[in-house]
């Protein structure tokens, strides 16, 4: 394997109201109570030029639809009036944090427009605000270096995406998120998981984070010896980290392998740009994907590849050709993908006359390849431009991903640079004063080594490791802290829910319920083998009380009396066991 680098920006959401309105950052679970339309341009950062990335989002000339939400959604997120000042309450967080990975913290923040025209924010960038850089994180292969901390609002929630439309949701917008990146430290893929997981605990250890799917995101930068700097963006599951980074690296080293072979076949020469319509070839076509769009309107163009037959189906990784790579960059052109020259034509069922008068038409001699496009001629002729230009790319190129669920990737943009940068014009500076960092120091908490502490003091080794990775760990802090019995508190969130949940059984407000249910226990309404059953008639709606009906502890003289009557304590646990404690139950046997 190559000699890599890579390093981490880890995006995590803060459980605070949003950054620049005071809207709430709960998400809407209905119909949406406004809708309206945007198109956006790319402008020019600080440097005063135009960003690559966001010109190529232009290029895509998409339409943008967003769904608003009363209780989550203002005029700011709307673009429509300036941003309130940045809430207090996640810049001591993140602040505290910084002050935990050992970092240098600036006097004054400076608020900076970050040019994003892909739709996710209405305005055309994000706000976005450098805290700290220069710290470390320790590891089991070394220190980690962290070179920056930032605190940046979220973007729109994708609902859905068509051709030319894009369609968010607006809640999401503006939630607080900490953006945490490292510098490439992380020596293999092992190593990746182990720093991400470290940085989560840490974040976690707050008890200030927002929880829950697509509250953190991982981006993953990846760069070979000879390849380049790839950043993959958005992965989720943690235990799929190595294999983004082994797939990026195996990526890397598959494609200089076919950059060689080009570059035997036709140097350095440039692929001419020649496209040719080819829509009279397929007027009585039987492949249906061509056929339905040229119903649509559409047409098919092609364009040949001069000296790469047998090269766009070489494979990259397992479910990935080099004509994935080509197609992805169609794609960005607004079509669905590409036939070409190295498939299997039967497939599309298109016919060896029809696969021969393209080869004549387009040129296409021994040695060469073709693609084809189906789409309006606009939109065609752009995707092959697309297609012609990655073909004529003599190096890994410099890209922006998307992280597949499979551990692969796909191109979404190249890779952004500093011109889509420029200061926020709408709010002042932010001073950092002795006192903020104080009162951020104490909001942070003690710290992740003071978390694990806690922990080992209050739970079994076992439970305490597992409780600090746990998305159920701050609820677990609340419960303890209002009387619950520790191991009783971790056994219930890490055990019995998890087993309810395999019936298909949820609470609908856990934090609320487990308080009511674990103040009850500690009445002593009923016992904790009862806890399960109570659990199950809290999640069909019951309130605690209700639910612990026919259930409730048999202690006293009520108990006294049951051992008179039956005398076995094997009896009465295997009859009474969901009302008695075993513990009292010996003692009364003892006592009578």
């Amino acid at each position: 394997m190559q000699r890599m680098k890579c390093g981490l920006e880890i995006h995590q959401r803060l459980d605070t109201g949003k950054l620049f309105c005071r809207c709430s950052s709960e998400l809407a679970e209905r119909e949406p109570d406004y809708k309206f339309k945007r198109r956006l341009r790319a402008s020019a950062g600080e440097t005063g030029e135009v960003d690559l990335a966001a010109k190529t989002e232009q290029e895509k000339e998409k339409e943008f639809h967003y769904d608003g939400f009363a209780e989550s959604c203002c005029l700011v997120e709307a673009d429509e009036e300036p941003p309130l000042e940045a809430d207090a309450e996640a810049l001591r967080i993140v602040l505290g944090i910084a002050q935990q990975l050992h970092m240098d913290i600036f006097d004054e923040l400076h608020i900076m427009r970050k040019i994003v025209v892909d739709g996710s924010n209405t305005s055309g960038f994000q706000r976005t605000c450098l805290v700290a850089t220069g710290g470390y994180l320790e590891t089991s292969k070394g220190k980690v270096r962290i070179s920056s901390v930032a605190v940046e609002e979220e973007s729109s929630g994708i609902v859905s995406e068509e051709a030319h439309i894009k369609h968010y949701r607006l809640d999401r917008l503006g939630i607080p998120l900490i953006e945490l990146a490292t510098e490439p430290d992380i020596v293999d893929a092992e190593h990746c998981k182990e720093t991400a997981e470290k940085i989560g605990l840490i974040l976690r250890a707050t008890g200030k984070v927002a929880r829950g799917i697509g509250t953190i995101r991982q981006d993953v930068n990846v760069s070979t010896e000879k390849g380049t700097r790839v950043e993959i963006k958005g992965a989720q599951d943690l235990k799929t980290l190595p294999l983004y980074v082994q797939n990026e690296v195996k990526r890397q080293e598959e494609l200089l392998k076919l950059l060689a072979e080009i570059k035997k076949r036709v140097g350095e020469k440039e692929l001419k740009p020649k496209i040719v319509d080819l829509t009279k070839t397929f007027e009585k076509t039987e492949c249906g994907l061509i056929k339905k769009g040229m119903d649509a309107g559409g047409c098919v163009l092609g364009a040949r590849l001069e000296g790469h037959e047998g090269l766009i189906g070489h494979e990259l990784l397992p479910g990935r050709r080099y004509g994935t790579e080509l197609s992805d960059y169609a794609k960005s052109a607004g079509v669905k993908g590409i036939i070409h020259s190295d498939e299997d034509f039967a497939k599309y069922k298109i016919s060896d006359s029809e696969k021969e008068a393209v080869r004549k038409e387009l040129g296409v001699k021994k040695g060469d390849a073709f693609a084809m496009v189906v789409a309006h001629k606009t939109t065609a002729e752009r995707a092959l431009h697309k297609v012609l230009e990655r073909a004529n790319m003599r190096k890994v190129p410099e890209e922006t991903r998307k992280a597949n669920p499979d551990g692969t990737s796909s191109f979404m943009r190249p890779l952004a640079g500093r011109s889509r940068m420029y200061p926020e014009t709408d709010l002042k500076t932010i001073t950092i004063t002795d006192k903020l960092l104080e009162e951020a120091k104490a909001a942070a908490g003690g710290g992740l080594e003071k978390k694990s502490e806690w922990l080992a003091g209050v739970l079994n080794p076992e439970m305490a490791g597992r409780m600090l990775k746990s998305r159920n760990l701050q609820l677990f802090e609340e419960l303890v802290k209002a009387g619950a019995e520790p191991m009783l508190a971790a056994s219930t969130l890490e055990q019995t829910l998890v087993e309810l949940r395999r019936e298909g059984l949820e609470l609908a407000r856990p934090r609320e319920q487990l308080m009511e249910l674990f103040a009850e226990y500690g009445k002593g309404l009923f016992v904790k083998a009862a806890i399960p059953d109570v659990l199950r008639g809290m999640c069909a709606g019951k309130g605690v009380r209700e639910a612990a009906k026919g259930l409730e502890h048999i202690s006293g003289a009520e108990l006294k009396k049951l051992v008179r009557e039956k005398k076995d304590f094997g009896a009465i646990m295997r009859e009474y066991r969901l009302r008695v404690d075993a513990g009292e139950l010996k003692k009364a046997m003892e006592g009578k």
